[in-house]
C-alpha cells in the first residue's frame, strides 16, 4: 500500500486518516496537524521522510503561483528543510488544474442558473487557477486579498490587477511570518467577520474555507460557497447559515473533503513518480497533473445543503 502524509500547521482537530484508491493503487492518506508549532511539523517529517511515498504542505504554503510567476514564502522553508528523499508538494498542482475547472462544472451542475454571476474570491492570489475559471466564465469577480491578508479595505477586480499585486507584494509579503498572512493552530477556530458587504454582494463565494468561515457573516441565505478542507462542522456552519449549495474542488472521502496539498500527495504516491517537484521550474508538471486528473475522472463535488 502506498502512503501520502499531510502534515499541517493547522489545527489537529481536523486530523483524518482514510484508504482510497488512485490509478489501481491503494493509498492511505493521512492529515496530521501540529496547532500552528512549525518545529514540530518540521521534526514529523524528518521523521518520516524516506518512510513515505508523498508529502503534502499543510496550513501553509511554500508560494503561490500567479500566472507564469512562482513567490515564495521563505518562512515556510526552515519547515520542510529536512525532506531530502520523498516528494513534497503543497496543493499549487491542483490549484492550478483541477480548479481551472470549477466555474464550469459549477454551471453544469447547478439545478437552475445564478440570478447573478457574482463570485468573491477571498484569497485570489493563492487560488489563480480558480480566479482564472469563474474570470473566463464571464463572472463579475471581486478578489478580496488585500481585505483579508493584508487588512486593507479593498478588492481587486480583474485578472491583471490582481497580477500587479502579487508582483509588487509578494516579494516582500514572502519574507514575513506565514502566520501574519493565514489562520493556524487556534487561530483557524476564530470567527471575525470582515468584508461583509463583498460576501453580500457576491452570489458565489469562493477560496480558501479558513478564510471563509473565519470572516463570513452569520447569514449567508441562498449562496454557494466553493472551496475545500471541508469538515462536517464547516458544512454544518454553512448550513446553518443558509448556503445553498457547497462545491468542493477535491471529492469528499469518508465525510471530509481533504485539502489540495493532501490530494495531490496521493496522486504522486499512486503514481510512484520520485522526483522531486519544483514549483518554480514548473516544466511539464501541471500537463502531467491534468493527466492524471482525466484519468482518475477527477471532479469537483457539489453538495445541496438547502
Amino acid at each position: 500500500m502506498k502512503r501520502a502524509v499531510s502534515i499541517s500547521i493547522g489545527s489537529s482537530k481536523r486530523d483524518k486518516a482514510v484508504e482510497i484508491e488512485l490509478l489501481g493503487e491503494k493509498v492511505l492518506i493521512e492529515r496530521l496537524g501540529t496547532d500552528g508549532d512549525m518545529e514540530k511539523a518540521a521534526r514529523l517529517y524528518q521523521e518520516l521522510d524516506g518512510k513515505v511515498d508523498a508529502f503534502g504542505v499543510g496550513g501553509a504554503d511554500l508560494g503561490l503561483m500567479v500566472g507564469q510567476r512562482w513567490y515564495p514564502f521563505y518562512s515556510v522553508r526552515p519547515m520542510v528543510r529536512f525532506v531530502r528523499e520523498t516528494p513534497l508538494v503543497d496543493g499549487n498542482g491542483l490549484k492550478n488544474t483541477l480548479e481551472r475547472r470549477v466555474a464550469t462544472f459549477l454551471e453544469m451542475q447547478l439545478e437552475s442558473p445564478l440570478p447573478r454571476k457574482t463570485v468573491l474570491v477571498v484569497s485570489a492570489a493563492d487560488r489563480w487557477g480558480m480566479a482564472t475559471s469563474f474570470a473566463g466564465a464571464g463572472y463579475d469577480c471581486r478578489f478580496g486579498d488585500l481585505i483579508f491578508s493584508l487588512g486593507l479595505p479593498f478588492t481587486l477586480r480583474s485578472l491583471k490587477s490582481l497580477k500587479n499585486f502579487a508582483a509588487l507584494l509578494m516579494p516582500v509579503a514572502g519574507r514575513i511570518p506565514f502566520q501574519w498572512l493565514y489562520p493556524t493552530g487556534k487561530e483557524q477556530e476564530k470567527h471575525t467577520p470582515k468584508g461583509q458587504e463583498h460576501f453580500i454582494w457576491a452570489q458565489v463565494i469562493a477560496g480558501d474555507c479558513h478564510y471563509i468561515t473565519r470572516y463570513m457573516p452569520d447569514r449567508l441565505e441562498g449562496k454557494v460557497i466553493v472551496t475545500n478542507t471541508t469538515t462536517p462542522d464547516d458544512r454544518e456552519l454553512f448550513c446553518r447559515a443558509g448556503v445553498k449549495s457547497l462545491v468542493t474542488t477535491t471529492p469528499v472521502l469518508d465525510g471530509r473533503s481533504f485539502g489540495t496539498n493532501m490530494m495531490e500527495a496521493a496522486i504522486i504516491a499512486a503514481t510512484g513518480r520520485t522526483q522531486p517537484v519544483d514549483y518554480a521550474h514548473i516544466g511539464a508538471y501541471l500537463d502531467e497533473m491534468d493527466g492524471w486528473i482525466d484519468r482518475l475522472q477527477l471532479t469537483p463535488q457539489l453538495q445541496e445543503l438547502n
